[in-house]
């Protein structure tokens, strides 16, 4: 059986019984139009390796294998073995391998062979803001990242400083790397349909990405800033050195944390590692 020969992704869960499990977080992305524009907007080279996170009943690994990803499926749930199984039988020979884990377990370094590698990705709803947090502090990076989350938080992803949705999220996305939203999905394309609607997000690395001791300098005081978000700097960062630090990093002590820009927690990241 080639992949063109698989039946329809809805035919394929109805063989086997399968709904979505609100446990995990899972909506499926039946339409394979969607899917492959997911995959074409990932900008993969050719033959590139790609970890996909919850492929569910397989509907965007078809579109990567399609588009010529050597893919690795990631997936919790067990139920969906022999789908994917039947979709890496389809498959051109060993460009896609199944992995039954759980995704923030998972060592990424090892799944891409050592090697880079792109994470494309509808993801979890549960798990997603965790995951992506993990991808953008490394130890492992990706060569660029395209995921789907609830449209609140990829809004969260690339929401500009003095707005609602801008917080620690934001400045830790946005200083490791350049994030935009590419493409939005109402909430009528999945099965069964959640509350609320999805965006695709389209990370890359920057060149100038914090080094780790100043990125995780960054993630303590973006905790704490935003962490008591409605106070002012010189009470939610006392902790960490307060005015002095704030001082430091040339800030107003009477900002709140939704006002400052990246460039700014990059300066208050670097005065407290320099006070320390």
């Amino acid at each position: 059986m080639t992949l063109e020969a698989l039946p329809p992704l809805r035919d394929a869960l109805a063989a086997h019984g399968l709904m979505a499990k609100k446990a995990f977080g899972q909506h499926f992305l039946l339409d394979l139009n969607i899917t492959r524009k997911i995959a074409r907007l990932a900008e993969l080279p050719d033959g590139a390796m790609v970890i996909e996170v919850g492929p569910g009943p397989g509907g965007l690994t078809r579109a990567l294998l399609e588009a010529g990803a050597r893919v690795v499926a990631v997936e919790k749930d067990e139920r969906f073995r022999p789908l994917l199984e039947d979709l890496a039988a389809a498959a051109p020979q060993g460009a896609l391998t199944l992995v039954f884990a759980d995704a923030l377990a998972a060592d990424e370094a090892a799944l891409a062979g050592g090697g880079p590698g792109h994470m494309v990705s509808n993801l979890p709803y549960n798990v997603g803001t965790a995951l992506l947090i993990k991808w953008l502090t490394g130890p492992w990076t990706p060569a660029s990242m395209t995921l789907m989350f609830q449209k609140e938080v990829a809004q969260r992803v690339v929401a500009p400083p003095d707005t609602s949705a801008y917080g620690r999220l934001a400045v830790i996305a946005q200083a490791t790397s350049h994030a935009a939203m590419v493409m939005e999905v109402p909430a009528r394309a999945f099965t069964p349909p959640p509350k609320v609607d999805s965006a695709v997000v389209r990370l890359t690395p920057r060149a100038d990405r914090p080094e780790p001791a100043r990125l995780d300098a960054l993630q303590k005081l973006t905790a704490a800033a935003f962490g008591q978000r409605r106070k002012m700097l010189r009470a939610s960062l006392k902790a960490l050195g307060g005015e002095a630090l704030i001082e430091a990093a040339g800030l107003d002590p009477q900002a709140r944390a939704e006002t400052v820009d990246v460039a700014g927690f990059l300066r208050l990241a670097d005065a407290w590692r320099a006070q320390r």
